[in-house]
Formats: structure tokens, sequence, C-alpha cells
């Protein structure tokens, strides 16, 4: 029998035995709608209630600022698409980056579609939208940011940390240079998605300087189908669907009262617990990283060395194709991916290694391993064993070469 390996926490985590604690009463005992008028109705209201201060201490916001969602997609489109058409007649320039989450991008570029002629209006969306590039190790260079603002520049978006590298920006310069740019006018507004990195940096809002941050429970130990969006007092949102008064009739939809409590737990418990599961990961990572670039040749390290998630793990392997290693992983019990869940059904090559300004057979022979709360130093010992056999096994029927400056 082989060991399992379980290095895929960026694409989802495992619930903690203590979020679901928290969430089984709501689950099996105080049931009622929360938009009921009677006691079970008001108990699960009062729990929402008490779930959205715990949030918005954590984050340094108000309790109103805070609005519960589906996930990390919802809440980036509802960022995105809500806030754009809602103040479409200040400006319409958006600016993003090259290498965001598809939640993001797709979002951005839905903006821009001008409609098919002969469909009238509808449909029309007339955005202008700027990708500032990122640098070879993925990061954003802040001045690249001011430089491509513009006076009818509404919104910026630039997430905190990536989900295929790792890479964390810098936010919080970001944020303070968009606000001193802006001055006393109510555009642009910044927005990040902290999916990736909630549960490794503090997320204080003031801090980062941000009047839009997403984050969602499947990344930090909490329960699946659940996220939120905090949104600074005052801006206005565009909701993206119909049909109740919940969530302030933005995210309209009876609440899932055990996924908010349970990703209020979460969220508690990632905060409290960041710099000490940090410290611990650090060297797992820095062993799995230098393991792989020492002992397997034609390999390359995809991302910042230190500016990256402490559990983060990228590394393209020349000559070979990332699917093909990501099942003969499996085969040996090590569960990695090629990229982001998202997109893990396309072929495609990751726009993020290409965003590095790597080539299409460099992206195609990137693999993402990201470390968890159960990852051991036996684990990663394990994976330094069985890969290099593997990937000499591949390259010996790979028809692919790559040019040898991308490894040197």
């Amino acid at each position: 029998m082989h060991r399992h390996v379980y290095l895929d926490h960026a694409a989802t985590t495992p619930l903690d035995s203590r979020v679901r604690e928290a969430m089984r009463p709501y689950e099996e005992e105080a049931f009622g709608n929360p938009s009921s008028f009677h006691t079970a109705g008001k108990r699960a209201k009062d729990a929402i209630d008490g779930a959205r201060k715990r949030i918005a201490d954590l984050l340094s916001a108000r309790p109103d600022e805070i609005l519960f969602t589906s996930g990390g997609t919802e809440s980036d489109n509802l960022a995105i698409l809500g806030f754009a058409r809602a103040h479409r007649e200040h400006g319409k320039h958006l600016i993003t980056t090259t290498f965001e989450h598809q939640a993001v991008l797709e979002a951005m570029t839905h903006l821009e579609k001008s409609g098919k002629a002969g469909s009238g209006s509808a449909g029309k969306e007339g955005f202008e939208v700027t990708r500032v590039s990122v640098d070879a190790q993925g990061l954003v260079d802040p001045e690249e940011v001011r430089r491509a603002l513009r006076s009818d520049t509404i919104l910026v978006s630039v997430m905190a940390a990536n989900n295929e590298i790792g890479t964390l920006q810098p936010i919080a310069e970001i944020g303070n240079l968009i606000r001193k740019e802006r001055g006393t006018r109510a555009y642009p507004v910044f927005h990040t998605d902290a999916c990736q990195a909630a549960g490794a940096i503090n997320l204080n809002v003031e801090k980062l300087h941000v009047d839009l941050l997403t984050f969602n429970g499947p990344k930090i130990y909490g329960p699946k189908g659940i996220g939120a969006l905090y949104v600074k007092r005052g801006l206005k949102l565009q909701p993206l669907q119909f049909g109740g008064a919940q969530e302030r009739g933005i995210r309209p939809g009876t609440e899932n009262v055990a996924g908010i409590i349970g990703l209020a737990a979460a969220f508690e418990i990632a905060q409290a617990e960041r710099e000490a599961e940090s410290a611990r990961l650090l060297p797992l990572r820095d062993r799995l990283i230098a393991g792989i670039l020492k002992h397997i040749p034609k390999t390359r390290l995809n991302g910042h060395p230190t500016k990256r998630l402490p559990n983060n793990v990228n590394i393209s392997f020349m000559d070979l194709e990332g699917e093909a290693l990501l099942l003969y992983l499996d085969a040996k019990g090590v569960y990695a991916s090629t990229g982001s869940a998202c997109t893990s059904a396309s072929l495609d090559p990751s726009h993020v290694i290409l965003a590095l300004g790597m080539p299409y057979e460099v992206a195609h022979g990137s693999m993402r391993f990201t470390l968890g709360h159960a990852t051991t130093e036996e684990d990663i010992d394990y994976v330094l064993e069985v890969l290099p056999p593997l990937v000499e096994k591949l390259r010996s029927i790979s028809p692919v070469r790559v040019d040898e400056k991308y490894f040197a």
C-alpha cells in the first residue's frame, strides 16, 4: 500500500473538526429560516448576526459591511460586476492584472464585451480593462498600477496571494497608493481577492487600504459553498440575482446558516493560528523546493522564492506534460495539481505561468504542491522519494524538449 499524501490544499481543505462542531447545531436543531418570525427563525438570524460581527471584528470592519455569498467566485463576481454596473456613469475604466483568478479575469472580460451588432443595447457593457503585467516572479509593481490609473478609472482589482504560484502581492502599498491618487474623489475603489491569503496574512481592511475584499470557506478548513464579501460602507453594488431582501437585497436567497457559522469559526481559527502554522509549514515548503531542485534536473521554481504563501510550491518540470505527471503521482498516492482547481478540466496551459513570460512548454509542465495542517516531514520525504523516478520515466517517452535557458 502506498502512503497517501494530500498536497492540494489550494484547491480545497478538509473540514476542521472544531468547525464541524460549531456547525452541527444549525444543521440538526436550529434549522429555522432566518426570515421566519418565530423562535426557530430568530435563533438562526441571531446566529448569523453573531457570525457577521465576529468576521467583521477580524477584518476591522463593521458588521453591515459583510455580505455572505455562495463562495469566492460569487464574491469576486459581485464585487466586480456589481460595482462596475452600479457606477458606470462615473467611468468605464477598470484595472486588474494578467494573472488573477478566472473569477476576476472572466468578469472583467465580460464587462469588456460590446455585444453583437444588431442586438440592441441588451448585453452591451462597454467597459475598458487595463491588465497590468507582473514580473518574472509574479509580483505586481505598484507603480505600474499607478501609471495605469486614469480619470475615468472606477475599480482596481489585485489578488492578495496567487492561487497557483502563491506569490504575495504588496496589497497595502497598492491600496495606499490608490487612496492617495484618489484624494477626495470617490474613485477608484480597490478590490482584492484574498481567498488564498485568508489563512496566512492579517486581513485588516484598514491596514490593507481595500474597499472590497473576498474570502471563502474551502481554503481555510471551513465548509464549501460559502463565502464572504467585505463592502466598505457607502459603496453601492448592483445585485446579480433577485428574489428577496436577504443580505440587504444585494444577495437574496435563504441564508446558508450552518455554512455561515462554519465560515466564521474557520476564519477565527485561521487567523488565531496563522503565525504558528506558517512557522511550521515554511521549513516543510522549503524542504520540498530544495529537494526537487537539487535532485531533479531541468526544473524551476515558479513565483518569488520568499514572498510567497508558506504552503505553496509550484515547479515546472521541463520536457514533460504536467497532466501525465499528475496521474503518475496519483497512482503513488500523492495528490497535487497542475494549477487552479477551477480550470482543471481545461488542457490549456496555465495563464499564470504564461504571465511570468514562460513559453507554453514550461507552462504545460508546471505542478502545484500545496501543504496543509496534516502535512508532515515524512510526507515531504515520501514525495521526494517517488517523484524523481516518475519524472525520469515520463521524460524518456516525452517528445517535448524545452530550451535550457528556462531552467538554467
